[in-house]
């Protein structure tokens, strides 16, 4: 079974040699190919001579760590929309914290299964494709939120669209992560309706969310810290038991 694109190509980045070939082994007899590197030295090289669709990205790695090198790729111009999956350690949630942070679309723990690290290369690498068929042909959304919206106010707040910045009552600047940016512009474009985790898991990683996956409650618990008055007690970013999230909000679009 192929993803519907046997052209696609994935760089691994780990300084483990026998994770490195046996993962690049197992994409490429999925029909995917496959380049490695063991260093950001080797990474930079491997992306000049051929732009991959997605990069699998460990974390704990001797020199620059993967967090690092997923920094310094989003503030790129080059490669700042490139597909970007986290390797992490199963017991550090602050490394997926971290990962997802700076900018990783995914993330998956170690030891991994492999199929399921395939399925969310295929996920990732197809949302990236859309994003970029959107691009040429916007939808309403895309549309929307892209190239006509530049503010949106709720409440006492403002989120800056072109600057990705929440902006407070007192016209004071909070920068926002990717992640927490892209969380908080989804909800608001939904504001006063539920919103089910698997909901925002799509929205966020392409696939629907796991028994023990966290990491929607943690990008939840991050917006409340900057948004809430009382985190213990939130009344603008709402929990319902066995629903989901809401956010309640006057929201007023800006263009």
């Amino acid at each position: 079974m192929t993803d519907g694109h046997p052209d696609t190509h994935v760089l691994v980045v780990d300084d483990d040699d026998a994770i490195r070939d046996l993962l690049c082994d197992f994409l490429q007899d999925n029909q995917l190919s496959t380049q490695q590197a063991s260093n950001h030295a080797q990474m930079w090289q491997a992306l000049q001579q051929r732009m991959p669709d997605v990069i699998i990205l460990d974390i704990n790695m001797p020199q620059r760590s993967g967090i690092e090198l997923c920094r310094e790729l989003r503030e790129s111009g080059k490669y700042h929309l490139l597909p970007i999956i986290m390797l992490t350690a199963r017991t550090s949630s602050l490394d997926t914290i971290m990962g997802l942070e700076t900018g990783a679309d995914d993330y998956v723990a170690k030891p991994f299964e492999p199929l399921e690290l395939l399925s969310r290369i295929r996920s990732v690498v197809r949302r990236s494709r859309m994003m970029l068929e959107s691009a040429g042909k916007p939808d309403h959304e895309w549309q929307t939120d892209h190239a006509l919206l530049r503010f949106i106010e709720f409440n006492e707040w403002t989120l800056d669209i072109q600057n990705r910045t929440l902006v407070d009552s007192q016209h004071t600047r909070i920068p926002l992560s990717n992640a927490e940016f892209k969380f908080l512009r989804f909800m608001l474009l939904h504001a006063n309706r539920t919103l089910s985790r698997d909901q925002l898991m799509e929205e966020m990683h392409g696939r629907e969310a796991g028994p023990f996956d966290r990491s929607i409650d943690l990008q939840i618990s991050r917006l409340r810290q900057k948004l809430e008055v009382d985190t213990k007690n939130p009344s603008m970013i709402k929990t319902l038991r066995n629903e989901g999230y809401l956010l309640t909000a006057e929201v007023r679009y800006i263009k």
